[in-house]
């Protein structure tokens, strides 16, 4: 990581932190550093959507109520994201690069999201991967979180602070550390590449997240509220959570990504994978 010094973003990275510390205020240290690999256990993600925190404040993106979205595996016909322009925490630069999305759908073209292109989730994205479940991989000096669909692989770098300029990246600068039975994960210099969700909701460089994992439910579940914040694309900061379910005795396979290879919902413009017409050797 080279040398490092105090995060030169002090005050924004206290006040972030006091927020989010305060989400976990209720709950109770152990005083044990949690293990969230348990051998061969992975964790599936439950919504492909932000689920907003109860309460008054800002909310993340969602669908526009008047096209509600469905996922293929919900009751009724499966629907395209049609995001909600009526956010009020969206500068209006953001909402402009939403409408362009809309509009697509609008048209009759896929509504894609960044996975279907088999593009890293950036963050707070990578928590919206769903199907294939996250690996948590934990040491003294660095924690692994492996999304096992095509081996997306963040970093977090344990007790040590953020490089004063940190190089954007598709993930970032991840540096963390346990508050009892709580990770705590703090990221920079994240790419503007990467987009905040399958709404394709944009972001500057200026983007800072926290995220706090913690188990529930007796270690059956695991939950992750995220602190987001990007003075150059929303007002105020927001809010959101995600949970994982459990999944034991779950080998990490060779799950690689391409281009749906399959186009079993009969989608206009399907690409089907890349096939060679003799093998390799």
């Amino acid at each position: 990581m080279g040398s490092r010094k105090s995060c030169g973003v002090a005050l924004g990275c206290c006040a972030l932190a006091i927020a989010a510390g305060a989400a976990a205020a209720d709950r109770p240290e152990t005083g044990q550093i949690p293990d969230f690999s348990s051998f061969q256990d992975g964790w599936l993600a439950i919504n492909s959507d932000f689920t907003p925190v109860p309460g008054p404040g800002p909310k993340p993106v969602t669908f526009d109520a008047k096209y509600p979205f469905r996922r293929n595996d919900e009751p009724g016909p499966a629907t395209y994201r049609v995001a909600d322009l009526s956010n009020p925490n969206l500068m209006p630069w953001a909402k402009a690069e939403l409408k362009k999305y809309n509009e697509l759908v609008f048209a009759g073209q896929l509504g894609t999201t960044p996975r279907w292109s088999c593009l890293p989730g950036g963050v707070p994205g990578f928590s919206l991967f769903v199907i294939e479940p996250v690996y948590i991989v934990q040491s003294p000096k660095e924690v692994l979180l492996i999304y096992s669909g095509n081996r997306e692989v963040r970093h977090v770098y344990l007790n040590v602070p953020h490089n004063p300029n940190p190089k954007p990246s598709w993930y970032g600068e991840s540096v963390g550390h346990y508050e009892g039975d709580t990770l705590v994960v703090d990221t920079i210099g994240l790419s503007p590449k990467a987009v905040i969700d399958n709404y394709h909701t944009p972001h500057t460089d200026k983007l800072h997240v926290i995220e706090r994992y913690h188990m529930t439910n007796g270690g059956k579940q695991l939950e992750a509220d995220l602190l987001v914040d990007d003075p150059g694309t929303f007002y105020q900061p927001w809010q959101a959570m995600q949970h994982y379910t459990r999944v034991h005795n779950r080998p990490m396979l060779e799950e690689n990504c391409s281009e749906n290879n399959d186009n079993t919902f009969n989608l206009p413009g399907w690409v089907g994978a890349p096939s060679a017409n003799k093998p390799d050797f």
